[in-house]
């Protein structure tokens, strides 16, 4: 089992998704991006340091040589990958990076639609624009920093 295979099981196993992998030029430092949806402020430390306890114990079992692991919520630009991932943020702005353009374009932002039969649906300033998945480079959320009010206090 490679690595990304072992993360994903082990950290889908503690309840948690497994959003992003990094590892550094030398392969000595391993970053381990974390999610859970149902949490609605996001993962904060407690649930960063069970995975990593977690994960540096079956990385150890499984002999895989890093110096560093760290672990931590993909953050409010976090980075969309899978198809799912397209699907669950729909109706959020996001940016993307195609790896061949597009209409002579490789770089898009606007209001994702939903992805339906790998196509990618983006509402753009022109219209809306149906880019292959597969294409996808880099997409992320572009951070909401409005304030929302609850029952008169902010939130």
């Amino acid at each position: 089992m490679d690595v990304h295979e072992v993360l994903e099981k082990t950290v889908s196993g503690l309840g948690y998704e497994l959003v992003d992998v990094e590892r550094s030029p030398r392969g000595r430092v391993l970053r381990v991006f974390i999610d859970k949806p149902e949490k609605p402020r996001g993962v904060d430390v407690e649930d960063c340091a069970l995975v990593s306890n977690q994960l540096s114990r079956v990385l150890m079992v499984e002999n895989f040589d890093y110096d560093r692991l760290e672990v931590s919520s993909p953050g409010i630009d976090r980075p969309l990958k899978k198809e799912a991932d397209f699907e669950r943020f729909a109706g959020s702005e996001i940016t993307l990076k195609l790896r061949l353009p597009f209409n002579g374009r490789r770089n898009f932002s606007g209001v994702l639609q939903g992805v339906h039969e790998g196509k990618l649906r983006l509402q753009v300033d022109s219209g809306e624009v149906a880019l292959d998945l597969a294409n996808v480079d880099k997409a992320r959320l572009v951070p909401n920093f409005e304030l929302k009010k609850s029952s008169d206090r902010l939130v």
